[in-house]
């Protein structure tokens, strides 16, 4: 069981140069906790949603949601789990960024053998939040045509093999040819260059006027208004991020002018936060990357201590697919 553990964490908010690199002392996993010594650790948009202030946490604080590993101790009271055991975790408070720490067992999954750290701290926490937001946020069907923003974004790329494997049909947004052909490779079937063409128009002659029955949107303000337009009656915007700023205020008379529209702002932590919702979650997503439906898409590593230019490129938008940081 390590003493120590090397891990980033800021005291301000702002840009990815508030994370700072440092030593501390590594406590005994408290009550309902396990230590583990991680072997991978995904970056996240929500990572930057933390870092920046956009989602406000009590600081100072670490960052990071997602990593695999190795069981390395267990606090009292955890059942389930024993040292040596090859876990993944999504959630709980942030932290990740570290070579080792303490997590509340609640939030850990028995990783199976066949699956590795790597490909399991890329795609857990964008493999759960596609669970949630297309199996159980709006259930999407076979024949279902839906507009996915940021498609060749690592959540966006997941959500498109899914889909695919669902039999949906899939239209895409993005922002350049190179990210539309990464997209249309990963079962994206409708690719929209936003910078170029009106998605709004786009989608309308795509569905021959109809519009779709979800809209799933972590754009946020540049795209918000448009994507209400996209919906068919009784349709539904599913909203999950603000990448591009905060969503305008909404009048809910124009949901009921425009179609008794549906809007919901989700968010994993609430699709998760019952232990058999997130283990019935994990179960899902190990199974499509066992059956090779879901693949890390555009894998790109990092040293651990490289964190903060992974923010930049992931900020920038420089990046496509999965970051991952290595201890």
């Amino acid at each position: 069981m390590p003493s120590t553990a090397r891990s980033f964490k800021f005291s301000t908010v702002g840009g990815p140069d508030v994370l700072t690199w440092g030593e501390e002392a590594l406590a005994a996993p408290a009550e309902g906790q396990v230590q583990i010594a991680q072997e991978a650790i995904g970056v996240n948009y929500i990572d930057i949603y933390h870092r920046a202030g956009t989602y406000p946490l009590p600081l100072p604080s670490g960052v990071g949601v997602e990593g695999a590993g190795t069981i390395t101790a267990i606090g009292a009271n955890v059942g389930g789990f024993k040292v040596g055991d090859r876990v993944v975790y999504a959630g709980g408070p942030p932290g990740a960024y570290a070579t080792a720490r303490n997590v509340p067992a609640a939030r850990v999954l028995k990783l199976p053998d066949d699956i590795s750290s790597l490909d399991a701290a890329s795609l857990i926490f964008k493999g759960l939040t596609v669970e949630y937001l297309i199996r159980r946020c709006f259930k999407v069907s076979a024949g279902d045509t839906v507009l996915f923003h940021a498609a060749a974004g690592g959540i966006g790329l997941i959500a498109c093999q899914w889909l695919k494997a669902l039999g949906a049909t899939v239209i895409g947004t993005m922002s350049s040819d190179e990210k539309a052909a990464l997209a249309r490779a990963n079962g994206c079937d409708h690719t929209i260059i936003y910078s170029r063409e009106n998605f709004v128009e786009r989608v309308k002659e795509i569905t021959g006027g109809a519009g779709v029955p979800v809209v799933y949107d972590s754009v946020g303000a540049t795209t918000f208004a448009g994507s209400l337009d996209c919906l068919r009656p009784r349709g539904m915007l599913v909203s999950f991020g603000t990448a591009s700023g905060p969503t305008p205020p909404l009048d809910l008379g124009a949901l009921g002018a425009k179609g008794s529209l549906f809007v919901t702002r989700a968010s994993i932590a609430h699709y998760t936060a019952k232990r058999e919702e997130l283990e019935a979650g994990g179960a899902a997503v190990f199974e499509m990357i066992r059956k090779g439906a879901l693949k890390a898409v555009g894998l790109k590593t990092y040293a651990l201590a490289e964190a903060v230019q992974a923010h930049r490129d992931l900020e920038g938008r420089t990046s496509t697919g999965s970051l991952v940081l290595l201890p």
